[in-house]
């Protein structure tokens, strides 16, 4: 895990807040197990948090602030996951199939997570600007990047594709795949869109020259 970043666990956000404002969290994790987002109201999160609506607003700016803030507590677990699965694999290709894997998989096994970032937050501009953008997406974002740099500098990977357009390419084909199976609650295969992804991308980006050098 990156030392810029300090890993954002249940503990930590629930040590550090009010008890209102934990409840106020919990409330709306739970409805949003039963319901979709935009038909969840505030008076509807006090309720089931068992506190009053203004209190929502002393803590929130909106409902929305409060969404971010219950996105990157679910967000932060699995990055948190993902950097440690990727200590000790050894060759690039073999670090970004586990990567495609465990983001799909990701979308397979959590569909709060699936649907809120894929058809909720990326229609709100604030979220582009908003604490959880920066300190999540972001960061794995630089850990995709990372990995792309890493398999250039050892000639896994062709030098002649800028990595932020790899990286561009193979988080914009992530979330294309799922999303069809997301808006339809359709079953999601990690394994076998790993595989389809993996034979597609890796064709393209995989130096042919062997890794002692990429291709110029």
């Amino acid at each position: 895990m990156t030392s810029e970043r300090k890993q954002f666990t249940k503990r930590d956000i629930f040590e550090t807040m009010p008890p209102g404002k934990v409840k106020i969290i919990e409330a709306l994790k739970s409805l949003l197990e039963i319901k979709e987002y935009d038909a969840i109201t505030t008076a509807e999160i006090a309720r089931t948090a068992g506190v009053s609506e203004p209190l929502i607003y002393k803590h929130f700016k909106d409902k929305r602030d409060l969404l971010y803030v219950v996105l990157r507590h679910y967000l932060d677990r699995h990055l948190a996951r993902f950097e440690l699965d990727l200590k000790g694999i050894n060759g690039t290709l073999n670090k970004l199939r586990r990567l495609i894997w465990m983001h799909i998989n990701v979308y397979a096994s959590n569909r709060i997570i699936a649907k809120l970032l894929s058809l909720v937050v990326r229609g709100m501009p604030g979220f582009y600007t908003s604490e959880t953008y920066d300190w999540i997406v972001t960061v794995y974002a630089k850990t995709v990047l990372n990995v792309i740099e890493e398999g250039i500098a050892n000639g896994e990977i062709r030098n002649d594709i800028p990595p932020k357009f790899i990286r561009q390419v193979l988080l914009g084909s992530l979330e294309h795949i799922c999303l069809r199976e997301v808006i339809f609650d359709k079953d999601i295969d990690p394994d076998e869109l790993t595989d389809n992804l993996c034979k597609l991308l890796f064709r393209g980006i995989e130096n042919t020259n062997g890794p002692t050098g990429g291709q110029t």
